[in-house]
Order: structure tokens, then sequence, then C-alpha cells
């Protein structure tokens, strides 16, 4: 369980670093690029460390990463500078947590007793009444819901990535073979990798010059923010996440996760000088009190 929290805490150090990221690269540029970090990262990590890439598992984590890293990814990135850190995640994890959940119900058969279920649906409304924007900043309404289609598409895409992940664990289990946090990451990225490099393949044949020339300058300026993104994400964000998709199931898993916009709250106060209200508070303490009941009860079952 303790995974599945600490993955909370780097993924919301992530996005911040990610809308910074996306405002001065474009969100096409900034993924393939800290995926490129990242790639080089896991590769050191997972081959000192772990496995590498020799898991019987590692073609599903493969397409897992396809999935979770290439498409829920590159929407986020489109989501984030039109949606903002907050919203962009809110819709991502309010979505996967219980699409996850009812795909790997259909698929692998895992079933959640009724106080999971009531503590997952807590975590998602009080998420939902922290985050949910009350009066938005006036920007244009056209590129505001694209912005909620690419957080539907995102959302869609880290929940069946995270089932996928689910099936790859026991895989690996059944061919003997415990699978580390920072290999399964590392065989995941390889897809992630795939799908952010075409479309970054495809935006620089789309270029003009002045377009291409502009690229190195933007990168040195923010070379910091992707180094801090592609930690805390990609690197140790994601090895914490699959290493609790290894043991608990994606419907715990994934509401826990979901806490990720109400931790991104003092960062964004910090970083974007943005102020928490009444309701953001009040949502906060509903979500976490359903955690902290959540980790009580999934404790209470192993014991």
């Amino acid at each position: 369980m303790w995974a599945a929290l600490a993955t909370t805490l780097l993924f919301s150090i992530s996005a911040i670093a990610a809308t910074r990221m996306t405002k001065v690269m474009g969100g096409v540029k900034a993924n393939f690029w800290r995926m490129i970090l990242a790639t080089i990262f896991l590769g050191i990590l997972a081959h000192w460390l772990g496995h590498g890439l020799g898991s019987p598992g590692r073609w599903v984590f493969f397409w897992s990463g396809i999935s979770g890293f290439g498409v829920a990814d590159i929407a986020l990135y489109q989501a984030l500078p039109r949606l903002g850190s907050r919203l962009s995640v809110l819709l991502v994890h309010c979505l996967a947590a219980p699409f996850a959940a009812l795909v790997e119900w259909m698929w692998l058969g895992t079933v959640l007793d009724a106080a999971q279920l009531i503590c997952g649906a807590a975590i998602l409304a009080g998420v939902c009444l922290a985050i949910a924007p009350g009066k938005l900043a006036p920007i244009d309404v056209r590129e505001r819901w694209r912005g909620v289609a690419f957080g539907v598409v995102a959302g869609l895409g880290q929940g069946g990535g995270a089932v996928l992940s689910r099936k790859a664990y026991a895989l690996a289990k059944a061919g003997g073979v415990s699978v580390d946090g920072f290999s399964a990451a590392y065989e995941r990225i390889w897809g992630g990798i795939i799908v952010a490099g075409s479309g970054y393949l495809l935006l620089k044949w789309r270029e003009n010059r002045e377009e291409r020339a502009r690229e190195w300058p933007n990168f040195k300026k923010a070379s910091s923010w992707m180094t801090l993104n592609a930690v805390a994400g990609p690197v140790l964000g994601v090895s914490c996440y699959q290493l609790a998709l290894g043991s608990i199931p994606t419907g715990v898993v994934l509401p826990i996760v979901a806490l990720t916009p109400l931790v991104i709250l003092p960062f964004s106060r910090w970083v974007e000088n943005e102020k928490p209200t009444a309701r953001s508070l009040a949502g906060g303490v509903i979500a976490v009190g359903a955690v902290v009941a959540l980790v009580w009860l999934r404790n209470r079952a192993a014991s």
C-alpha cells in the first residue's frame, strides 16, 4: 500500500513539472523528451537492480506501456496546457479508477468487496468535490472542450494500461519470476516511446524552419523541469505504481492514486500561487479519510 501512496506524491510533483514544461515546449515535444530521459534512467536502474527486459510478461507490459505511457500520456500532455494540472489530473484519475476496475472484473475476474468499493467511491467523490472548478478562467471554449476530450482519452488509456500491467504480473508470477517496479516500468516505457516518438516525428514533419529553430533554446529553458518530471513521473512514480499493481487490485490502487489532484494543491500554491478554497479542503478531508479507511481494511484483510 505504501507504494500506491508514494505514487500519489510523485505523480503530483510530476504533474506540476509537466505543466511548466508544456508551456515552454508544447505537449508533444515535452512528452517525447522527458520519455527519452526517463528511458535512460530506467534502463540503468532496471539492468543494475532488476532483471531488465527478461520477464515472462514483457510483451503485455509493452502493450500496457502503449496504453498508459503512450496514448494516455500524449493525451494528458495535450490536456495540461488547455485545462491546467489540477483539472487534467482530476479527469485522468477519476475516469481511470472505475474503468480499470470494470475491465479487471470482466477480464481477470478480480472482485472487490463492498467496503473497498465504498472507500474507492468516497475517494473519488472527495477528489471531485475538492478539484471540480467553480468559476473557470476565461479561456477559449473550443480549446477547453478539446482539453476535456484529451483528458477523457488519457483516463481511459491509464485505466487500460493498469489492467494490462496486472495481467503481465500474473504471467510473470505463473512463470516463477518476481518483477520489480523498475523493471516493470522499463518494459512498459518502450511501448510509450513508440507512441511518443511517432507523435514527435509527425510534429517535426509539419513544423516550419522557424519553429524547428526554437526547439533547442526551449529545451534548455525547460531542462530543469524536464529532469524533475522524468524522475518523479516515469522513473520513480511509475516504478512505485507498478510495484503497487503487482500485489493490489487496480480498483484499490487507482482510487488512492486519484488523490494526486489533492496533493497537487500545496505544490500549485507554491509554484503557481494558487490558493485552496474551503470546498477544496472539505473534499481533501473526505478523500484522505477514505484512503485511511481503505488502508486499514486492506491491512486487516491481509492479517
